[in-house]
């Protein structure tokens, strides 16, 4: 008797043919780590899609202590866009600056109004002159918190700036920590006979929840501010430029409010034509327009002078084939803190400027833009609810 093939023994390679393959082997948790920290940090798209991969992934990029590594990995965070409120429906409210596609869930500019970025957290003002009250928004958490202003004040005369509190901060990773506000505003004075007015500066305490004492500037003439936002110098020295080319210092640690000039060719066209931002040697510069470059400056601790430093010629390196100058004006428009970054914008587009390789990126066409501020920090993707609840 003959039996079916099918019920004579299989070999070992028909055996193996037919089996399913065993899963690959599953790498370790180290290993993916390694690889995931090594995604450009100015392409977090890649670390968005990476996080979609499976569970073991999105945990392990979503890990508090994941963008410790890229710190340590990468040094410098990138900038990964900017805030602005340019009345534009076409525009979106986050411009990324990022080599892949990028978005962030902005709070709604047409409410809110971006006065400032740091430490991780922006600060919105709201439009609303019935209900003036600051938000604090985390770009990459999207935690959020409303700070009630603590005195009502025309639109225009009031500014503000957020920074972290936490002892010891390297602000690398300080996401849902302490952190404070200072709100700066300018009213009439008391004395309606005197025709002179009071600058304020306050300062709110999330670890408090209250704002603390005010601190008083009488003067000549009232303050606006409604296109610069702050520079940080230092633990203790914030400032603020107004509109009228002013330069309003706030001595935190003092408790003390004073103004001075910047050097007489930033403000003798009529507006000013420069920005803040924090000199190479620790204490307060700004950058100035000088078509077709860049002058930087910096203030003398000792003497309080204005020092010309170097000078960035945008001429010499073509900004996209469009040469500079009259015809092609360069405007600055903000500086990224912590990573020494200028933005301008000209009819050639929107650009970064890094200052000490003095690099040049292009970022998007030229929305004839007002006051940009910028995002700066690693991107993380947050975990997915269901996994967050696990």
């Amino acid at each position: 008797l003959h039996r079916p093939s099918s019920l004579l023994p299989l070999k070992e390679e028909n055996l193996a043919a037919i089996m399913p393959a065993a899963p690959p082997p599953t790498l370790p948790e180290e290993l993916v780590e390694e690889i995931l920290f090594r995604i450009p940090p100015n392409e977090p798209a890649g670390l968005l899609r990476a996080s979609l991969v499976c569970k073991s992934w999105s945990q392990a990029v979503s890990h508090r202590g994941f963008r410790r590594c890229l710190h340590d990995f990468h040094g410098a965070p990138p900038v990964l866009g900017f805030l602005h409120d340019w009345d534009d429906e076409d525009i979106p409210d986050f411009i990324s600056a990022t080599v892949s596609p990028f978005s962030l869930a902005v709070p709604d500019r047409w409410l809110w109004q971006a006065v400032d970025c740091r430490h991780g957290r922006a600060l919105f003002l709201s439009d609303d002159p019935d209900a003036e009250e600051l938000l604090v928004w985390e770009p990459i958490t999207g935690s959020q918190q409303r700070v009630p202003v603590p005195v009502m004040s025309d639109i225009g005369r009031t500014t503000a700036a957020v920074f972290c509190t936490a002892d010891g901060c390297d602000h690398c990773n300080c996401h849902g920590g302490p952190f404070c506000v200072v709100f700066v505003f300018s009213v009439d004075s008391e004395d309606p006979d005197d025709g002179e007015y009071d600058t304020a500066a306050c300062v709110y305490s999330s670890e408090t929840g209250a704002w603390g004492e005010l601190t008083l500037m009488h003067g000549e003439f009232y303050m606006h501010f409604t296109y610069y936002s702050s520079v940080l110098v230092g633990d203790s020295l914030l400032y603020f430029v107004t509109d009228g080319g002013l330069i309003l210092e706030y001595d935190m640690a003092m408790h003390g409010l004073t103004w001075f000039k910047a050097p007489y060719s930033c403000y003798s066209k009529g507006i000013p034509s420069y920005i803040l931002m924090p000199a190479e040697d620790g204490g307060l510069g700004l950058v100035e327009e000088l078509d077709p470059h860049l002058q930087l400056w910096s203030r003398e601790m000792t003497d309080a002078r204005w020092i010309p430093s170097r000078i960035i010629n945008l001429g010499s390196l073509s900004l996209n084939g469009a040469q500079m100058g009259a015809v092609c004006p360069v405007h600055v428009l903000g500086f990224a803190e912590g990573v020494s970054v200028i933005v301008v914008t000209t009819a050639a587009g929107l650009f970064t400027v890094q200052i000490q390789s003095e690099e040049i990126t292009r970022v998007c066409d030229d929305h004839g833009y007002g006051d940009l501020i910028p995002v700066v920090g690693f991107y993380t993707p947050m975990p997915r609810v269901a996994e967050a609840e696990a």
